[in-house]
């Protein structure tokens, strides 16, 4: 019996001893609770695939975030417009009575001078962007900065700065500003193509004023272009929070690299509802650089409107099979029309590349210079016809400016 017993108290000391050894910190710190991982992600770049970083992705994303939020900074704009009359002062038989305010508005005196200019008032915008660089170039989107007299870039740290438009494109909604400071932070630049649906993003603003605010979510899609939001090139779609303000702020992935510009938002209410847009750093880097080195950016423009091929189209032009875009209507003066392409065709090749669906079409005629021609291949009424195109200049009287949904010429 004393043998059992001793057998019995070498056991407990035994089992306490792996429970000490258990309870470690040391110990603690080597395991892995369900699936979570208390040590440091290895350093990432770049070039590292983003497959290879998910198993070692971190819990919390502070890092992730004091990494990218010195460089994102508030832009502050103005612009003066004409101040707003009240209609009654319109009124002829208002002004017989009580007078004019303002007697010599947009009249001329007797000896040929102007009249007195109308009264001013002062607008004030508010939105976001990203220092890209230690030259001090920073990544915002164009309607931030549209029509502004005045641009001040408020860093992080509390800096104040006046910052140079350095140029805009339109079709990317994307500006380069400039500001002259020293000691300026600079984001770390990621890759957007290696995005996935699915990753998780941060997106970095000051939405409503809200300096340093940071929203968190997934990469909900991508591919998204002109026909569904206005914007010619490809974006990201992502559910983390953007609101008035964010617009030209960074969208980060887990690591604190930057992987997109944010620019716009889905809403019916004015709001956040979960569809917000990216414009990938990849695009955006290309017509950055493009920016500051004053090269012209020049998209083709061939002037048609298309839509998707249905069952009920097919039947009705009888195409019943095979890839191609519907053309809707044919811009009057384009170099469609004068190539002769007509409503009721079916695009089905640009440039010898096949087109399965609009945004190949968008993406294909922007990419090639315009004052060239190309071959595009139709069907028409039975028939497979080539036209040789030429394409002109997309510029800002073929650009779309619809609101957010509606359809872009191409």
């Amino acid at each position: 019996m004393k043998k059992s017993g001793c057998i019995k108290k070498a056991f407990h000391l035994s089992l306490l001893g792996v429970l000490v050894v258990l309870a470690s910190p040391v110990f603690l710190g080597k395991l892995n609770f369900y699936g979570s991982s208390h040590a440091a992600p290895a350093a990432a770049t770049a070039d590292t695939p983003i497959s290879s970083l998910s198993l070692n992705a971190p819990v919390s994303y502070a890092d992730a975030v004091a990494l990218a939020a010195p460089a994102v900074v508030s832009i502050q704009t103005t612009q003066e417009v004409p101040a707003a009359r009240n209609p009654m002062l319109q009124d002829p038989l208002f002004r017989y009575f009580f007078g004019d305010q303002n007697p010599d508005y947009n009249n001329n005196d007797n000896k040929g001078k102007p009249g007195n200019a109308p009264p001013k008032e002062t607008l004030q915008g508010l939105g976001s962007g990203v220092i890209v660089n230690d030259k001090g170039y920073i990544l915002t989107n164009n309607h931030v900065v549209l029509g502004a007299d005045t641009v001040t870039v408020t860093l992080a740290d509390g800096r104040i700065s006046d910052a140079k438009v350095i140029g805009t494109d339109q079709d990317t909604d994307l500006a380069v500003l400039k500001i002259n400071l020293d000691k300026i932070p600079v984001i770390q630049m990621g890759s957007s193509h290696q995005m996935r649906v699915g990753d998780v993003v941060l997106a970095i603003g000051n939405p409503f004023g809200l300096n340093k605010t940071v929203t968190q979510g997934i990469v909900s899609a991508t591919e998204r272009t002109g026909t569904e939001i206005g914007i010619l090139e490809n974006l990201i779609q992502t559910d983390a929070a953007i609101n008035p303000g964010n617009s030209g702020g960074a969208l980060i992935d887990s690591f604190g690299r930057l992987i997109a510009i944010n620019t716009a938002i889905y809403t019916r209410s004015g709001g956040n509802q979960g569809i917000g847009f990216a414009i990938p750093i990849d695009i955006a880097t290309d017509i950055m650089n493009k920016l500051i080195e004053g090269k012209p950016i020049v998209r083709g423009y061939l002037g048609i409107m298309t839509q998707a091929l249905t069952k009920e189209t097919r039947d009705y032009i009888n195409y019943k099979e095979g890839d191609g875009v519907y053309v809707r209507a044919v811009v009057h003066g384009s170099p469609a029309q004068k190539a002769g392409l007509l409503p009721g065709d079916v695009i089905i090749k640009i440039n010898s590349t096949p087109v399965k669906d609009e945004r190949a079409v968008l993406q294909l005629v922007a990419s090639l210079a315009p004052g060239k021609s190309y071959p595009v291949d139709i069907y028409r009424k039975g028939q497979f016809i080539s036209y040789a195109i030429m394409l002109g200049e997309r510029n800002k009287s073929s650009q779309a400016t619809q609101p957010l949904g509606n359809e872009e010429q191409r």
